[in-house]
């Protein structure tokens, strides 16, 4: 452990700022903040581009080249590592042997750092994820300058946010050109949060797993030893679940939706919004599809020829629960649609785009939202994380279920009848249901299109009744209809009771010490039943 100096931290007054290092990638409002500290006096040294901004707004710059003796070099990929720079923003001020160092190198402190980095995952996210792009916009003096600057925050302020120009600026023009110590700690925290945060997101990029084109085929990612998180806040909350308690939303979610008309979205909000991405996500290249939602659970679920065709199919399986709820479609919503779904007030409706006139059409009720998809939910790499008391839960995302052969490869048939070629299309689609329904989950369907869902009860044969209840109070007939469980019968009843509610064929992952019991009963009842190997839990 290295041992602090003991009179380091005692200043009689907040040290002057004399000189400032300015090296930013963003130049939003740099030309201004270096304009407001040349008029107090403040020497500007500088970097590249930046140098030369400032230059185009009349200031007199000294180049960091000039300062080291070296001029940039290897493509601009050395410039600012350097005892010049680093031995003047790491220096201590009154420590004696520091001032020896500095005087024989005829070096002088830098006071003040202004740094922004590369911008790593913007670059990605435009060129795409592949190495050449992570590796150029991988910043190595930037992050160093900032830390340097941090470290040393009793006599020198890191400037890593260009909104905080103004505020710095503000304070040294009404002091007379100091910064408090208060000022110098806050503005430290924030520079080692930003390269925490920059850090992350490369080693994150050096540790993705490598996509295939079969999301359900990826290599399985290993999990970290230690886990580090540091995310950006987006945006603050009115309160989180429940009026007394504080939240906020964390991440960059505009990459994957925009919030066009309405509210801001609250905590449960952006909870049910992402349980509809993920599901409408299963179904992103499919005909249309349209899914309601409540509480994070799906109320309906139809694909059909048209979007209008599937949300009444959807909206059909239970007309009582989708007030209030989020109606997600995976077509362009169009305007009979949007009328449909206007006749009973919805408070979040979802899209990947809005067809001519249906923004302004939607946009005539205040109190409702609406939100536009902007990449798949599937292209979000982050682990599945929730928090238990004492710490955090990780894993990989249940992967996206593809409807083509390839998924169904591992599926087995243990009943004398295989399922039909119609039962299979709805098996297939009621599976990718339930994968979203919370456990206990089960899902009753008919031509793409759910009739029943039961969701989050505490045994599976309570889950089929209270489906079959809902079905049969929306006047449905489940007679030839087929049944998914996200997991296993225990017993043969819930078989039993789906048999006896009308379905024809069942799909469930198989696995339980009662399979061949569960199998005998299907065979009994004339039911198709498919094993899938893979459970869906959702809790």
């Amino acid at each position: 452990m290295i041992s602090p100096d003991d009179d380091y931290a005692s200043h009689d007054a907040p040290p002057r700022v004399r000189r400032a290092l300015l090296s930013v990638y963003d130049k939003t409002g740099v030309a201004d903040f270096a304009q407001r500290l040349d008029a107090l006096g403040v020497e500007l040294i500088s970097t590249g581009g930046t140098a030369e901004a400032l230059r185009e707004a009349g200031l007199d710059v000294t180049d960091v080249a000039d300062l080291t003796g070296f001029a940039e070099m290897l493509g601009g990929r050395v410039k600012s590592v350097h005892p010049a720079v680093h031995a003047g923003l790491l220096a201590r001020r009154g420590h004696e042997g520091d001032q020896e160092d500095l005087d024989a190198h005829d070096l002088a402190p830098i006071d003040l750092v202004a740094c922004n980095l590369y911008p790593f995952e913007e670059a990605l996210s435009e060129n795409g994820a592949d190495d050449l792009t992570a590796t150029a916009n991988i910043d190595i003096g930037g992050p160093a300058m900032l830390r340097a600057a941090a470290k040393n925050f009793f006599r020198v302020a890191a400037v890593c946010d260009p909104a905080c120009y103004n505020t710095v600026v503000e304070e040294l023009e009404e002091s007379g050109g100091a910064l408090s110590l208060d000022t110098r700690r806050r503005l430290a925290g924030d520079a080692f949060a930003h390269t925490a945060r920059y850090d992350r997101a490369v080693a994150g990029y050096f540790s993705e797993e490598t996509e295939t084109d079969d999301v359900s085929e990826q290599e399985d990612a290993s999990l970290p030893e230690a886990l580090s998180l540091s995310l950006p806040r987006a945006e603050a909350l009115r309160y989180g679940e429940n009026p007394h308690q504080q939240g906020a939303l964390y991440g960059a979610p505009s990459s994957h939706f925009e919030k066009l008309h309405g509210k801001a979205l609250s905590y449960n909000n952006l909870n049910d919004l992402s349980a509809a991405l993920l599901l409408i996500d299963e179904f992103r290249d499919e005909e249309p599809t349209c899914a309601i939602l409540k509480h994070t659970n799906p109320t309906g679920v139809a694909v059909a020829p048209s979007l209008e065709a599937a949300y009444q199919r959807a909206f059909s399986t239970d007309r009582q629960s989708p007030f209030g709820g989020i109606v997600v479609v995976n077509r362009p919503l169009d305007r009979s649609t949007a009328e449909a779904i206007d006749r009973i007030f919805t408070e979040i409706v979802v899209a990947p785009a809005f067809e001519e006139g249906v923004l302004g059409f939607l946009q005539e009720k205040r109190k409702r939202r609406v939100v536009q998809m902007n990449a798949a939910a599937r292209t979000d790499r982050r682990p599945d994380v929730r928090s238990v008391v004492g710490g955090l839960l990780v894993q990989e995302r249940n992967p996206v279920l593809l409807p083509d052969r390839a998924e169904r490869e591992g599926w087995d048939v243990p009943t004398q009848r295989a399922p039909s070629e119609r039962e299979e299309r709805d098996l297939a689609f009621a599976w990718r249901v339930a994968k979203h329904v919370k456990s206990n989950a089960i899902v009753y369907a008919q031509g793409r299109a759910t009739l029943g869902i039961g969701a989050g009860q505490m045994s599976r044969i309570d889950a089929s009744e209270l489906a079959v209840r809902k079905g049969e109070k929306a006047e449905l007939d489940f007679e030839g209809s087929v049944v998914a469980s996200d997991a296993f019968f225990p017993f043969a009843d819930g078989l039993e009771a789906a048999a006896e509610a009308g379905a024809s064929a069942a799909i469930q992952p198989g696995g339980s010490i009662r399979d061949e019991e569960v199998v005998r009963a299907a065979d009994e009842a004339g039911v198709a039943m498919i094993l899938t190997g893979r459970r869906h839990f959702r809790h």
